[in-house]
């Protein structure tokens, strides 16, 4: 099977393509700028790259000399927007194999994947690839996490790999949905505790009555129904991570019970007069204002401390428009395993209205709607008709955005404000103004707007 790098920072577009070259039997490594795909580059032998003319970070010519010069016989394939015909010529002078332009028809491009590869399978006996700097695979992320390609994103990962390595206990913030658990399973997998247990414990889900019995274990006969000897969660991640998600549901008494287990890191199971050693690691995540909280009594301060040694807020995915597509796919791919089905994905007009729309619920919101509209698809592609009606009216709405530049008469002021609501980030201004981030570099070089 041959291996295609396709480098492409429209997220949306990157995957549609990435899923349509899967269908066709290649195997596709999706990068969103020009550092991802270096680093790809030097850890992954391809047979072909495919890649954007314009990229957030560089260029598809400064791309493509690289590969010329470390990769001598990597076919490279250029897709240029209308305006950008003059740096097609010179890819191709500088060694391109050919170069498509804008909007990318998919048999088209097909068809020059096609006779790439053949073309380079005639060269490589005359000639070696140049190998990648190293066969080891960069660790995999838990099941269900992505890291994301979003500013926001961008953060959360920084604070895991930053906090992941030390022992020190995590509180994680953030609204219901947002995936704080994986999260929590990310930082345990990139810790020193990686090889030992990661017990997750849902405190809102745990009757008051067997709490104690929950965490700290019983011995056979303390109390009726106690008919043989429990290990308790504390127990059962001894070495490992303890995950204890929404942790503000936990009753008072057990909130101290808990503080001096995290204290002494000792548990006596009920009805026992020994103690046992645990060495744990506590990861808590709440979607409550634990503060407020404390300050209403009905969390105790000293133990808030004790868990928010340092602090984790996992963004709305709202907040990580540019990641939509990521998960959107993800969660595509594990419906069509679990109802053993073949859907490819939405329809461009289903897309737009997906991305347009606000996802209250967050993740568990959007990951549940996937799995409906893959088993609702009559066909291989799912139709903006068959979305729920919440998500085709708030696309109706959005078209009403004030910022947005369809048919705008001042669109260079609209433009202006819009960078200076977002203090010049253009990711967050485009967002903003409704467009990609491809149109508004167009933008802001039609009107000579400098940052």
């Amino acid at each position: 099977m041959s291996k295609i790098l396709l480098i492409e920072d429209d997220v949306a577009f990157c995957k549609m393509l990435e899923t349509f070259l899967s269908k066709k039997g290649y195997e596709v490594i999706s990068a969103f700028a020009a550092g991802e795909a270096y680093k790809i580059l030097a850890n992954h032998a391809v047979d072909l790259v495919i890649t954007d003319v314009r990229l957030p970070d560089d260029d598809g010519l400064s791309i493509l000399k690289h590969i010329k010069e470390d990769y001598n016989n990597i076919p490279v394939i250029l897709m240029t927007g209308y305006a950008e015909v003059n740096k097609a010529v010179e890819a191709m002078k500088e060694g391109a194999f050919d170069y498509i332009s804008k909007p990318v028809r998919p048999d088209e491009l097909l068809k020059i994947v096609d006779k790439a590869l053949q073309a380079e399978a005639e060269e490589e006996p005359k000639t070696s690839k140049k190998a990648p700097k190293s066969a080891t695979a960069a660790p995999q992320a838990p099941t269900g996490f992505i890291k994301g390609v979003s500013d926001a994103s961008a953060k959360l990962n920084q604070y895991i790999d930053l906090v992941a390595p030390t022992n020190m206990s995590i509180l994680i913030t953030g609204d219901s949905g947002t995936g704080k658990e994986y999260v929590a399973k990310s930082i345990h997998d990139k810790s020193k505790r990686q090889a030992q247990p990661f017990i997750a414990v849902d405190c809102g889900a745990i009757p008051k009555e067997i709490a104690g019995s929950e965490f700290f274990g019983h011995v056979k006969g303390s109390f009726t129904g106690a008919v043989n000897d429990k290990v308790g969660h504390f127990e059962a991640a001894n070495g490992g991570t303890l995950f204890l998600d929404e942790i503000g549901n936990l009753s008072y008494e057990l909130q101290v019970q808990l503080l001096r287990a995290l204290q002494e890191r000792k548990i006596k199971p009920v009805g026992s007069n020994n103690e046992i050693a645990v060495d744990i690691r506590v990861v808590a995540a709440t979607n409550e204002d634990l503060e407020e909280a404390v300050k209403e009594g009905d969390f105790r301060e000293d133990l808030y401390h004790r868990l928010n040694e340092f602090s984790i807020e996992v963004p709305r995915l709202r907040e990580r428009q540019e990641d939509l597509m990521l998960f959107i796919n993800l969660f595509l791919d594990q419906a069509n395993k679990e109802l053993e089905k073949e859907v490819e994905g939405f329809s461009p007009d289903a897309v737009e209205a997906l991305i347009q729309y606000s996802w209250p619920g967050n993740l568990r919101e959007l990951k549940n709607i996937v799995k409906r509209m893959v088993l609702l698809a009559p066909a291989a592609v799912i139709p903006k008709e068959l979305l729920p009606r919440e998500i085709r009216v708030a696309m109706i709405e959005d078209k009403k955005d004030d910022y947005a530049l369809f048919n705008a008469k001042n669109e260079q002021e609209r433009i202006l404000d819009a960078l200076e609501k977002t203090g010049g980030n253009k990711s967050k201004a485009a967002r903003l103004l409704d467009i990609d981030r491809k149109t508004l570099y167009n933008k802001l070089k039609q009107y000579d707007i400098k940052l």
